[in-house]
């Protein structure tokens, strides 16, 4: 048996004190009467357990042996450890034994791309079965720790239990600091698994059995060197383009690019490069980029991959600082293609250039009039800054945006970011004033030191919403297909997101509607919700949608239901969510949402139904028209004139509200129409109105934006 590996586990649980982890004295014995000698030091009751490196799930094994209360019993373990373990057995370890009903799981191991993770769990044979756990990435404070603790489901475990004590909070989070130092400092190690750490009566935190890893000194990675925030906000005000593969055949992506970035109003100079010349768009094609006579700020390059690097000399030698590079072939597609593009960045840095891709669908940017992507849109200015590694995804997004007059602070397809990369853009946009909010959709990061401290900080500025792509098995291997990067677990990812603020979504829909949300409304300064709404069941159905979410739908005090019983029918529901019982004037919910917002126990309004009532009423009308002559036509016309002005009223007054009382009304639509949009602008007004078409996406909205909130204030 091996004395020196037993030393070492002995040293190393010294170590473990050190960083304040409360690991339970031991003896170490070769065999089995020297363990009968070291339970006698110890004092009966013990626990005897066998020792090796290779020795994994012990108690499975019978390599536990619990409550011993004699030298015989000691023995009698020793020998039975022994026949089972054989080779791998390398002395054992004699333990007071600890009694306790409680028990739980820390840990510490390295991500490939975030470094060191800290885990905290349900504990004992259980860890696996029910795979209770949290995680953060470090370095953690005592903040994150402590929210850690209330994150797993079975958390109620850390208060009395069946008449023992609350759980010492203190120790556990001292525990998880503690792994975070080690991970952070002894980069030698690994990975760390305390399993169980055993709550006692008393509620003392007592690590009975700890796993250490030991490994190599991870490699120094090589990173992109970032990009300076002025050169990325240089791409997106060019006064110049240069098209170079431009094409005159509708579907091409160099006659798609083209005419797009014309025909949305873009004002500077525009030159077509192809090398058969002739007219494209009844413009002059220049065959090569040296023949533009004038200045170029950015060449739009859609030729083949393998004609790329022939670019760089002659943007060199027309100052050409801004490549955007539409053109796939390169990493995305294997070994070839990503030799080819580091060859083609390598030439690329050497020239001075920067470049955008390759591998993406193009920028938006409606400050500067360039819609420089391959669908015709331009959404209106506004401050939700989307970056996509999906090109096509983001320009949907835009097409969405644009439609729901949801205002645009500018977008790019960040593509295989092969020189730009999601931390940069995040950095440049920190720092952008017209950027309130940041949108991504990320399937990877370049960099994930460097993207957890950017998110940090940037956070604290202006929320990030995210939606992370590659997240399942599937997902995983399209994502590799896709950009040629693997995501790193979910979880870990989840934990960061936590950590640095981000507002994680699941949907695509879900950007938008926070994209609407946080460039629209007051932060909610809690979580209490008052719902308004035209029909009860509909009042119910969002009651447990807030529940499910978070949220708060506190009862109303009597005070309140005295102020709303002298604005609506005795026969109003007397509760919230507040039934309003099919009022059809607007002043009434306005009434009663105003008594709502003066109300100290609200932080919000959803109210429902609402808007487009008047789609109800004027089918009414029609109904009318068609089956009874004795309404003129000019009083069912005056009708639906009356109820187009009398919304429009209505948004003025629901804007008017949130600026009066900083909290935010999130509106649902009872019906939609080709009016219908998600943001309404009110003039002179610094809030909007948002109308959702169903409760659910009202609901998470909000739900997201006290999330954010909280962040903010933790």
């Amino acid at each position: 048996m091996n004395v020196e590996n037993l030393l070492e586990k002995m040293r190393r649980s010294a170590d473990l004190q050190e960083y304040g982890i409360p690991i339970i004295s031991e003896r170490i014995a070769l065999c089995g009467d020297e363990a009968a000698d070291a339970a006698k030091k110890t004092g009966f009751p013990v626990v005897l357990k066998g020792f090796g490196p290779t020795l994994m799930h012990k108690t499975d094994r019978g390599l536990v042996h619990l409550n011993l209360t004699d030298t015989e019993a000691v023995k009698k373990a020793a020998f039975l450890i022994t026949q089972e373990a054989g080779d791998e057995l390398e002395g054992f370890l004699i333990q007071p034994q600890v009694q306790g009903k409680r028990e739980f799981v820390a840990g510490m191991f390295r991500d490939e791309q975030f470094g060191p993770v800290i885990m905290f769990g349900i504990g004992g044979i259980f860890t696996e079965a029910f795979s209770d756990v949290t995680f953060r990435v470090a370095p953690l404070t005592e903040t994150d720790a402590a929210e850690m603790l209330g994150e797993i489901r079975a958390k109620s475990l850390l208060g009395d239990f069946r008449g023992e004590m609350a759980v010492d909070r203190d120790k556990l989070i001292k525990t998880l600091v503690g792994l975070s130092r080690i991970g952070m400092e002894i980069p030698e190690i690994s990975e760390i698994d305390i399993n169980p750490l055993v709550i006692t009566s008393d509620g003392d935190v007592i690590a009975v059995d700890t796993l250490i890893v030991p490994g190599e000194k991870p490699d120094e990675k090589k990173y992109r060197p970032p990009v300076a925030p002025n050169l990325i906000h240089n791409l997106f005000y060019p006064k110049s383009i240069a098209f170079i593969g431009a094409s005159g055949t509708i579907g091409k992506w160099g006659h798609m690019l083209t005419v797009n970035t014309i025909s949305g109003g873009y004002k500077g100079e525009v030159y077509l490069v192809n090398p058969k010349g002739g007219t494209i768009a009844g413009r002059h094609v220049y065959k090569s980029v040296t023949e533009i006579p004038g200045n170029v700020d950015l060449g739009v390059v859609t030729i083949p991959a393998k004609m790329v690097l022939d670019l760089i000399p002659q943007f060199k030698t027309k100052s050409i600082k801004n490549m955007l590079l539409i053109t796939s072939g390169f990493g995305e597609t294997g070994n070839e293609g990503k030799t080819m593009e580091e060859k083609l960045i390598m030439e690329a840095k050497k020239a001075g250039i920067l470049i955008l891709g390759p591998n993406t669908m193009g920028i938006c940017n409606p400050y500067g009039e360039l819609s420089c992507v391959s669908t015709s849109v331009n959404p209106m200015k506004g401050s939700a800054a989307i970056i996509s590694q999906s090109g096509n995804l983001g320009v949907q997004l835009l097409a969405f945006a644009e439609e729901q007059s949801i205002g645009i602070r500018g977008f790019c397809g960040s593509g295989n970011e092969a020189m730009i990369t999601v931390e940069d853009f995040i950095e440049g946009l920190e720092i952008d004033s017209l950027t309130k909010i940041i949108i991504l959709y990320i399937e990877s990061v370049k960099n994930g030191y460097r993207f957890i401290e950017a998110a940090k900080r940037t956070g604290k500025k202006k929320p990030i919403v995210l939606l992370k792509g590659g997240q399942s098995g599937a997902g995983n291997r399209a994502a590799s297909s896709h950009t040629g990067a693997m995501s790193s677990d979910t979880r870990v990812f989840d934990a960061l997101c936590k950590q640095t603020g981000i507002v994680k979504v699941e949907r695509s829909m879900e950007l938008l509607d926070l994209a609407a949300a946080f460039s629209s409304l007051p932060l909610p300064k809690g979580n209490r919700v008052a719902i308004v709404t035209l029909g009860g069941g509909w009042g119910v159905i969002t009651a447990d949608m807030c529940a499910k979410e978070g949220l708060e739908v506190p009862d109303l005090p009597d005070e309140m239901l005295e102020r709303i019983d002298k604005i609506l029918p005795s026969f109003w529901s007397r509760s919230n969510p507040a039934d309003i019982v099919g009022e059809s004037d607007n002043a009434i919910p306005l009434t009663v949402m105003e008594e709502f917002l003066k109300w100290d126990g609200c932080d919000a309004i959803i109210n429902l139904g609402i808007l487009g009532m008047r789609i109800f009423v004027k089918r009414l009308l029609e109904s009318v028209r068609k089956a009874d002559p004795g309404y003129s036509e000019e009083f069912l016309r005056e009708g639906a004139k009356f109820l187009d002005n009398n919304e429009e009223k209505y948004i003025v007054s629901v804007a008017s509200l949130m600026e009066k009382y900083k909290k935010p009304i999130l509106g649902v639509s009872l019906l939609e129409d080709e009016k219908h949009k998600t943001v309404y602008h009110v003039e002179n007004c610094a809030f909007k109105n948002v109308f959702y078409p169903n409760p659910e996406r009202a609901v998470k909205a909000l739900a997201k934006m006290y999330e954010y909130y909280r962040f903010l204030n933790k």
